[in-house]
């Protein structure tokens, strides 16, 4: 059996890897709404909320939300304060300029396009990004762990991203990321063929005894041949 279904990592994957502070991220979004006096403790109690999602996350394979966090943190969570998270993030969420010439290729050739991340953002904020760049429409399914109970590696998240694609051969399935445990580890584990994308922080998520990818490539315009080599 060929490919049938190509499901995507997003951050570090389908939108490039960005290095960024999260308490400086913190302290942009707490500055518009909070007293000066105030800021770098609700910015620090916020991103020492989000950190520990993250790693219960990596750990436990549980997943979390962006209101889970500011509960943790003791911040009001309201749309004025979403709306500013969007706009402070949307420097670093655009997609990669090679996606909308890949996602074309890969539906030219009748294989599904699906999107599972780990992420404590909503469906609509990714469905928000994604149709700012025109992508939205090009997605057969897409699974964000904010939904689900689970986090990546877990099998289950695998699942549910197959399902979302109409996908039931994990055989048939190619999973693309960037993270050697959650992205690759999991999706092999999970039985998908899994494409590594490396970039210069690749290695801080290493850890011995992963499986290894099927394929590594460096950008995301590598990736149809080793596809078309599978199908």
């Amino acid at each position: 059996m060929g490919v049938q279904a190509v499901i995507f990592d997003w951050g570090g994957t389908l939108t490039p890897w960005h290095d960024l502070e999260l308490a400086d991220m913190w302290r942009a979004i707490c500055s518009a709404h909070l007293p000066a006096d105030d800021v770098e403790k609700a910015a620090e109690a916020l991103a020492e909320a989000e950190l520990e999602l993250w790693r219960r996350g990596t750990d436990e394979h549980r997943s979390a939300t962006l209101a889970e966090a500011f509960e943790m943190a003791g911040v009001e969570f309201t749309e004025e304060w979403l709306a500013t998270h969007f706009e402070t993030w949307t420097p670093h969420t655009h997609t990669d300029p090679a996606v909308p010439g890949l996602f074309t290729s890969l539906r030219e050739q009748d294989i599904r396009i699906g999107v599972l991340s780990n992420t404590i953002w909503s469906r609509e904020w990714h469905e928000r990004v994604f149709a700012r760049d025109d992508v939205l429409d090009m997605l057969d399914g897409a699974v964000y762990s904010s939904e689900i109970p689970w986090t990546k590696p877990h099998a289950n998240a695998f699942r549910a991203a197959m399902d979302a694609v109409g996908a039931t051969d994990p055989a048939s399935c190619v999973f693309v990321g960037d993270r050697p445990y959650d992205d690759i580890h999991g999706a092999k584990s999970a039985g998908l063929r899994a494409v590594q994308i490396r970039h210069q922080t690749t290695h801080a998520f290493e850890r011995p005894g992963l499986a290894p990818p099927d394929a590594v490539i460096h950008g995301l315009d590598e990736l149809l041949p080793h596809i078309e080599r599978w199908s």
